[in-house]
């Protein structure tokens, strides 16, 4: 992808962004809210997968 049409993607987002959390703060943060426990939660899974494994209790 040619940096200028990268740019005005990334600046077309950013306004976007400003737009929504001006517009409807709320919705903003519930969203905000929601991305958080999809990436904890993914996180966590993560860090049981590697604790399982290193403990040797899977498959038990």
């Amino acid at each position: 992808m040619p940096p200028k049409v990268k740019l005005v993607i990334i600046w077309l987002v950013v306004i976007f962004l400003l737009y929504s959390v001006i517009n409807d703060p709320e919705r903003s943060a519930d969203i905000v809210l929601a991305l958080w426990d999809v990436i904890w939660g993914a996180i966590a899974a993560i860090g049981t997968f590697f604790e399982e494994l290193f403990t040797g209790s899977i498959g038990r």
